[in-house]
């Protein structure tokens, strides 16, 4: 199917690109290459082209096959019909889109039973021809002819009925009056909802949609999903409506053609299309179509927050005393050695209602000082503020740092597969408080074992269309651990399935070799790996590194078939690679253009150049301990005016969510974010940052909080 069909052309057109580079991408992807291995390592084929723009092709690709598919399937269907004409051939072959050739379809699509349909099958439709040509006055005599009891048709009212029904098919199945009407619902489409008889009061969360109406072109993508989700639950009626007036008008200008008793006839099956066909089928078109648009708004804001998160900034390879705070149950306490593994566990009581504030100290002291331990990480949900003061308060014999972390899907990860077999002789409190504690370390090595729907960002996620959101999610995952690069003879399986070319089953195969081998000691050791053949070698090699590997450019992000460039740079100036790597007055000598070859292009021989200078760098920013405001502890401690500083820790299309040190987090509408005007909230903020914000409404007894970032002092 890839290689019947030649899209470069379009893709080309589309994209601004030349035809060459379209073709290249486009064949790069029909390869099997992956998305960060075309943007990363063929830079002269695509012309230096990004990952995002290389993901857009590909998904671009994916529809037009899509399209072409269709199409044939369509065409067979009218050919076994045999109704297809050279015309419709050519019509069907030129539409643009899949709603156009189902437009196209929709006359041979074949139906279940429909009035129509049984009205020919009483041989109704040249009747219904007649009168659709509207040059007859005298109906009764054109229906005359067609009684046939036989068949069920015993009178003329039978018979007139019946064509009525065939020519309201006709009127529903024109392509001009549905593409006319369509731009009816586009520009002056309305959506409504209304509460459903006596669900007045489990409906309460959907008060304001109540008695709702707004033009749909103009509702945001929240608020349609909120609107759809509340009709699922069976708490909202929700209608997308055009004037219906209109809607006639315009099909009275196309089917209308005379006066007569035949054209009032006309009118009447015009009036029945709408009302039993045409409405309803447009309407579910349209409602289709928006909530297809809601759902592409809402993963794009939670694919962004997701990578926001992953590629937030790792603490390092730390000893690490976690806390999954608990009151009546107690904090469970883990020790971490610096690359992860689990050393101890207990529990601890400092709250009530047991109060062993002393033991637990004496017990916490004693752990940092027998462990060595440089930072204590404490989850941020229940007890977390409480859990907070009470380490604060604590003495040390050494410097240790006291963070909070966003514990969100720690609870899941305790519950999962994965963690059952990391863990398999603890329980799920030892597992949340060990996920706690790498989270700090590095989230994304550990927030890859959560299903990033639990991970507590993005909006609606569980109403948006799922295949979408996943396919999306998993290419953003991807994205990113290619981005950082993964530690072979460390990473998770998990991790490892991310990895470019690598997937769950050859990165299970990979962990099984370098458990059964002792780790890897080069890259091209992953050869041996059951299933890891040489194009698999390819798209992963360069993401993954081999610190103190037997060849030192293993440890970088330059790909094997490029340690020839690296090995003529070290032999003109008389060293040895190693010598060469993070060597900047060595490098500074290298003249990029003396190196470049036929399939290496100048942005090669540059990437490799930033790759010695800083080898294996991660794009992550640096670790910041941050630290809420020591007077506030619940909702109660704000006041109205206060100003504080928080942590964004979710953004959605309407605004920000922040982390004040309170139990909930408050919400910055997108009107609040600034005094000048904001399409987009990540214009302003990123998950994880710290701002300033001022409390502008509190709702204690409902427990929403109102924050505003301006006149901020």
């Amino acid at each position: 199917m890839g290689e019947i069909y030649d899209f470069s052309n379009q893709i080309a057109l589309e994209f601004s690109v030349t035809n060459i580079v379209a073709s290249n991408v486009i064949r790069l992807l029909r390869e099997g290459c992956t998305v960060p291995f075309i943007a990363r390592y063929r830079k002269e084929m695509t012309n230096t082209m990004n990952e995002e723009v290389v993901a857009a092709i590909q998904k671009r690709l994916l529809q037009l096959e899509e399209l072409e598919k269709r199409k044939e399937a369509v065409l067979k269907s009218i050919a076994e019909q045999e109704k297809l004409t050279p015309e419709l051939e050519s019509s069907i072959r030129n539409a643009k889109t899949i709603q156009d050739v189902e437009d196209l379809y929709l006359p041979y699509k074949p139906k279940r039973k429909t009035r129509a349909e049984m009205a020919r099958q009483k041989g109704l439709e040249p009747l219904a021809k007649i009168i659709m040509s509207q040059k007859s006055d005298d109906v009764e005599s054109l229906a005359q002819k067609y009684i046939d009891k036989e068949k069920g048709v015993e009178t003329t009212k039978d018979a007139l009925k019946g064509a009525c029904d065939i020519m309201a098919e006709w009127v529903s199945e024109n392509i001009k009056g549905r593409n006319l009407i369509r731009k009816i619902y586009h520009k002056d489409g309305v959506i409504t909802s209304s509460v459903v008889k006596d669900k007045e009061n489990e409906a309460k969360t959907y008060q304001q949609y109540f008695d709702w109406k707004e033009p749909i072109a103009e509702a945001p993508s929240h608020r349609i999903l909120a609107m759809f989700r509340a009709e699922s639950e069976g708490l909202l009626k929700v209608k997308l409506r055009i004037d219906e007036e209109e809607a006639l008008k315009t099909l009275d200008n196309i089917f209308v053609k005379g006066d007569n008793a035949s054209t009032d006839l006309v009118q009447d099956a015009i009036d029945d299309a709408w009302k039993r066909l045409l409405e309803p089928s447009l309407e579910t078109e349209n409602r289709a179509m928006y909530k297809e648009k809601a759902d592409e708004i809402a993963v794009k804001v939670f694919a962004e927050n997701l990578r926001q998160l992953l590629l937030a900034a790792p603490l390092g390879q730390k000893r690490t005393l976690a806390l999954d705070p608990g009151f009546r149950t107690g904090c469970k306490v883990v020790i971490l050695n610096e690359y992860g593994a689990l050393l101890h566990n207990e529990t601890i009581f400092p709250h009530p209602p047991q109060n062993e504030t002393r033991q637990a100290g004496n017990k916490i002291r004693s752990l940092v000082n027998a462990y060595k331990i440089d930072v204590i990480a404490i989850g941020n949900g229940t007890a977390g503020r409480e859990t907070e003061d009470f380490i604060r308060g604590i003495q040390f014999d050494r410097d240790v740092i006291a963070v909070m972390v966003n514990e969100s899907g720690a609870s899941v990860y305790s519950a999962s597969k994965v963690a059952r077999d990391e863990f398999p002789e603890y329980d799920i409190t030892v597992r949340g408080a060990v996920s706690i504690g790498r989270r700090l370390m590095d989230p994304l090595a550990e927030l890859v074992k959560i299903d990033p729907k639990s991970i507590g960002v993005g909006q609606y996620q569980h109403d948006v269309n799922q295949k979408l959101l996943n396919e999306e999610l998993g290419h953003v995952v991807e994205s990113c651990v290619n981005a950082v690069g993964v530690e072979l003879n460390s990473a998770s399986e998990q991790l490892l399935s991310y990895v470019s070319g690598v997937g769950p089953q050859i990165a299970s195969n990979i962990v099984k070799y370098r458990n059964e081998n002792g780790g890897f000691k080069n890259r091209k050791q992953l050869l041996k790996v059951p299933r890891l053949g040489e194009k698999a070698y390819e798209q992963c090699a360069g993401f993954l590194r081999i610190h103190d590997a037997e060849q030192p450019l293993d440890a970088s992000a330059v790909h094997p078939e490029s340690y020839h460039i690296v090995e003529k740079m070290a032999k003109r100036l008389n060293v040895e690679v190693k010598d060469l790597i993070g060597n900047k007055d060595l490098i500074a000598k290298i003249n990029p253009k003396e190196y470049i070859e036929e399939d290496f292009g100048i942005e090669t021989v540059n990437d490799i150049i930033a790759e010695l200078e800083k080898p294996g760098r991660d794009p992550r920013k640096t670790f910041e301990v941050f630290e809420f405001n020591k007077n506030v502890r619940t909702i109660k401690d704000l006041k109205v005016g206060m100003q504080l500083f928080g942590i964004v820790t979710n953004i959605t299309a309407f605004g920000c969510f922040v982390d004040v040190g309170v139990h909930q987090d408050g919400l910055v509408h997108i009107s609040q974010m600034s005094d000048q005007f904001i399409k987009d909230p990540n214009e302003i903020v990123k998950l994880n940052q710290k701002v300033n914000v001022r409390v502008a409404e509190l709702d204690i007894e409902r427990k929403r909080i109102s924050l505003s970032m301006k006149n901020i002092k």
